[in-house]
């Protein structure tokens, strides 16, 4: 009997959602949204085109991967989303859910990481530059490359193991077009204080330990560019940041607020959750690749060759 009543409270799917109470205009919705996943695709596709054809350009390993996460993060969550808004395909099963997890998941952590070896890049640009080509030499490069990789699948990969390990017998509507782990783990009825705990230690240990030491990056950068007695110099190593520091904001703040709101922002309006939750996947892997075709004048160049030609 207790087996029947198992089978009979365990949903064999979970149910995402679109934008709670516009699910009639959900199809006008998806063409915005559309958009901007392509023009990401598009973007990326063309900075690892420019780097493939230019290895010369500056740091490529650090923008190759940047560009690969953030294309990873629009094709990992554009099916279920376009699902939604196209053809009302809100069921995802929980292997699928628990995929889609490990791979939002791990790629917004490896992404972190290499947003800090960026930042520990400019800091050796600017603080030692006559050095920079014998500290950070493309082996070395490659080697930090692996080390963000491995650390995003190793940190991330115990979630779904653990979401897999739960029975789910409550409601399973889930508020956004795609699965998050601190989401789909309060569906589950069997006690998740283990997914609570780990999310926790991965939260402090890689994304704010990450950013931290970004942050640590640019005071010590300011450090540097302050020592120095002429002011043109300071001005134009400060510029060569901006990129960096405008892909840094993207990524971070809606992190952030999702991370607040999902912690203490439990009477906030769901709409501007789910809002929210689509910003944090869309408009980073749309800006990133704006962001340095408009600051970095070898990849303007290239990418206006591209056109030209």
């Amino acid at each position: 009997m207790p087996a029947l009543n198992d089978t009979k409270f365990q949903p064999a799917v979970f149910l995402l959602t679109g934008i709670p109470g516009l699910e009639d205009v959900h199809v006008w919705i998806s063409i915005p949204f559309c958009l901007m996943f392509v023009i990401s695709i598009l973007g990326n596709s063309l900075i690892l085109f420019i780097i493939k054809t230019d290895p010369s350009l500056h740091e490529p390993i650090f923008l190759s991967m940047l560009a690969v996460t953030d294309l990873g993060l629009s094709l990992s969550t554009m099916p279920t989303t376009m699902g939604i808004y196209w053809f009302h395909l809100r069921e995802i099963s929980h292997d699928a859910c628990f995929a889609q997890v490990f791979f939002f998941h791990s790629l917004t952590l490896i992404q972190s990481s290499v947003l800090l070896c960026m930042a520990f890049d400019r800091f050796v640009a600017i603080s030692k530059p006559l050095r920079y080509a014998s500290i950070l030499t493309p082996p070395r490069i490659a080697k930090m490359g692996l080390v963000c990789l491995l650390r995003g699948v190793t940190l991330i990969l115990p979630l779904p193991i653990l979401l897999k390990k739960h029975r789910y017998c409550k409601d399973s509507i889930l508020s956004h077009s795609f699965c998050l782990h601190q989401e789909v783990m309060t569906m589950a009825c069997s006690d998740f204080r283990v997914n609570i705990i780990y999310g926790f230690f991965i939260t402090f240990s890689s994304r704010m330990l990450d950013f931290l030491l970004i942050l640590l990056s640019y005071v010590m950068i300011f450090k540097s560019v302050l020592s120095v007695a002429c002011h043109v110099k300071p001005l134009k190593a400060l510029n060569t940041c901006v990129s960096h520091v405008c892909v840094v904001l993207l990524f971070y703040t809606p992190h952030l607020i999702l991370a607040v709101l999902y912690g203490f922002g439990k009477n906030s309006s769901p709409i501007f959750q789910v809002v929210l939750g689509n910003i944090y996947v869309l408009v980073p892997p749309l800006m990133n690749p704006i962001v340095y075709s408009v600051k970095i004048q070898a990849i303007r160049v290239r990418i206006i060759r591209v056109f030209i030609k």
